[in-house]
């Protein structure tokens, strides 16, 4: 029986309410390595994720300011900030849209790896900022004391310094990307961040990180790694993995191991293993650059189709709806859709 996409399939008790707060490396992640890790790791992890505790708790991270200039149509405008490492938002201005390099690495990483993302949108979507309205671009870097993560806090990106965990934490274009995208995501189909439209949220942002990632790189799908955030982890290779959603973390590919939980706002990073490995399936089936056909189909289906409570069963009967529409019924790329939702053992639903 078709599900409903206007019903809530959550229980609010286990809910967190402060999901615009989208950090790259979930809770659970820190819980293990406090658990697991070293006394080292175990005393940074608990350092940072106290801080974001606190900030879900305080909603310190959505103090922004407005800013002095609005851009024009089609044009960019970027300002990075310093916190000095405090949690005071936003911060010293160091660097704003057109400016040199600042000669801190992370405020001009922060900077450059912004204007990728836009102009990845801007060149292959047509989409003119994370609203498609002019939205500037903001960034605050250097933010806390042994803050091993990044997030996007519903208005501007906030980057850690990372020292245990982490590495610096703006050095990965398709970390920069993923946060972005949880912009672009809020402003069109707004998936509630719990459960399986969270995983979706978790995954939309994936797929877009890898995809400026490819694009900056000129890499097809066959030359790419398919790693987010390769380099990222000082223990790992990557942080995730959309070819193999479970080399480093408890990522099912596949619903038959579908994680059911209340940590991790219902499993938004755990499960979106299997929405990721869906699209690099498809990917690698129609081939090529994957900015130019199913990265397209992603992007309309996040515009146009999703809804804040879609389902994984909405999100292929979507996709391969949009594939035909874009390039043909029964066409290669819909059929790749296909294989790709069907092979992690979601069969398409059309929604209510």
């Amino acid at each position: 029986m078709p599900i409903n996409v206007n019903q809530k399939h959550f229980d609010p008790k286990f809910r967190n309410q402060n999901s615009t707060m989208c950090f790259i490396l979930p809770d659970f992640e820190l819980v293990e390595i406090i658990k697991q890790g070293t006394s080292e790791e175990s005393d940074a992890a608990l350092t940072t994720l106290s801080i974001s505790s606190s900030l879900r708790g305080e909603r310190r991270a959505l103090v922004t300011i407005a800013p002095e200039i609005i851009p024009s149509a089609g044009e960019k405008m970027r300002t990075v900030s310093n916190a000095k490492n405090t949690t005071d938002l936003p911060g010293q201005v160091m660097r704003r849209e057109g400016q040199t390099d600042s000669g801190d690495l992370a405020v001009d990483e922060a900077y450059n790896y912004c204007g990728d993302t836009y102009d990845f949108y801007r060149a292959v979507f047509q989409r003119n900022s994370i609203d498609d309205n002019n939205m500037p671009l903001n960034s605050t870097v250097h933010f806390a004391t042994g803050f091993d993560n990044a997030f996007w806090n519903g208005k501007r990106m906030i980057y850690g310094d990372g020292g245990v965990v982490m590495n610096r934490t703006t050095q990965c274009i398709d970390v920069v990307a993923h946060e972005l995208t949880h912009g672009v995501t809020g402003n069109e189909a707004a998936l509630d961040y719990f459960r399986q439209p969270g995983a979706l949220n978790e995954s939309w942002s994936d797929v877009m990180g890898i995809l400026v990632k490819q694009y900056h790189l000129k890499q097809s799908v066959g030359e790419s790694n398919w790693l987010i955030g390769e380099g990222l982890m000082r223990n790992a290779k990557a942080l995730r993995s959309m070819k193999d959603p479970g080399f480093r973390s408890k990522q099912p590919d596949h619903m038959d191991n579908y994680v059911h939980t209340t940590t991790d706002n219902g499993g938004v990073h755990i499960n979106s293993g299997i929405p990721n490995k869906a699209f690099y399936l498809a990917a690698m089936d129609i081939g090529g650059n994957a900015w130019e056909k199913v990265g397209k189909i992603w992007y309309v289906t996040l515009r146009d189709r999703l809804r804040p409570y879609s389902q994984f069963v909405h999100a292929a009967y979507h996709t391969f709806e949009v594939a035909g529409t874009l390039f043909g019924q029964g066409s290669k790329e819909q059929s790749a859709v296909n294989y790709g939702w069907e092979s992690v053992g979601v069969n398409k639903e059309r929604p209510t």
